[in-house]
């Protein structure tokens, strides 16, 4: 008998607590070491065995991915079932991240759905299968799939399990402008600046940096001031760009604080999210 039970698995936003571009490598991909980390805000994906594959789009930024005939939650799926059969799924995915704006929210919507169908067809989420399907989707699908702190290295995909900052008020903010992760890339300076440190999480991620923020924010002006607003707040532990931007996030020693700074960055134009760190 057909199980028709509906899986739902969160896909939580990815931050870079750091970002460190090595070198560009000869197959056009960048050599990375970046703190991955993950918060409690993100998309929903409910899946569900069915007759026929169907693909449904909800949540505040579905608008923006409306229309779309291609997209990583259905490559995914099709990739699970070639590798672990299946059948057909209903998928409806839940759109409360802005799209491509540097944390995750398509890579952790292709890990979610992976993660769903594991669930539904009894597939461990350690199989190696699982995590050369998140491989071959993107680089940061295995980060997201792993769902963890965690240091990656090579395109990000090689992953070291960390532990600490489980629990940090967050606060992110985009400033509601797109940028091109290839453009952010073409314009890194191609200057090896170091490795990430070694030790304390905290204290490693804020004596990092993220090598692709300063290119984006020449391409895209407006993430300057979201900085300087998040850096400026009291209680601040770290502010930094995600990813290739635009979102920015910004770390507190209090959920005071946090909210504090959340209720002063409120802007029209300006999209916000209180959370935590898993």
């Amino acid at each position: 008998m057909q199980d028709l039970r509906t899986v739902t698995e969160p896909a939580r936003a990815k931050l870079n607590l750091a970002l460190h571009v090595r070198h560009r490598r000869a197959d056009g991909y960048h050599e990375l070491e970046t703190l991955f980390a993950f918060v409690e805000h993100g998309d929903i994906v409910r899946v569900t065995p069915a007759e026929t594959d169907s693909f449904t789009l909800i949540g505040p930024f579905a608008a923006v991915l409306a229309g779309e005939g291609d997209n990583l939650v259905m490559r995914a799926a099709a990739r699970f079932r070639a590798a672990f059969g299946g059948g057909a799924h209903a998928i409806e995915l839940e759109k409360h991240l802005p799209v491509a704006s540097g944390i995750g929210g398509g890579s952790a919507d292709a890990a979610a759905t992976l993660r769903a169908l594991a669930a539904l067809h009894g597939v461990d989420l350690a199989d190696p299968k699982l995590f050369a399907i998140a491989d071959a989707l993107g680089s940061d699908v295995p980060a997201c799939l792993l769902g963890r702190t965690a240091l990656g290295r090579g395109r990000g995909e090689q992953l070291e399990p960390l532990e600490g900052l489980a629990g940090t008020p967050t606060l992110l903010v985009n400033p509601g402008v797109g940028v091109s992760t290839a453009a952010v890339f073409k314009a890194w300076d191609g200057i090896d600046h170091g490795p990430i440190g070694e030790g304390d999480l905290l204290a490693v991620a804020r004596a990092g940096r993220n090598d692709l923020e300063p290119p984006a924010r020449a391409i895209a002006p407006a993430i300057d001031a979201v900085l300087a607003a998040l850096a400026a707040q009291p209680g601040v532990l770290l502010a930094r760009m995600s990813g290739s931007g635009a979102t920015c996030f910004a770390l507190f020693e209090s959920d005071a604080a946090r909210d504090a700074a959340a209720a002063a960055l409120q802007r029209p134009e300006w999209w916000l999210a209180t959370t935590r760190l898993c």
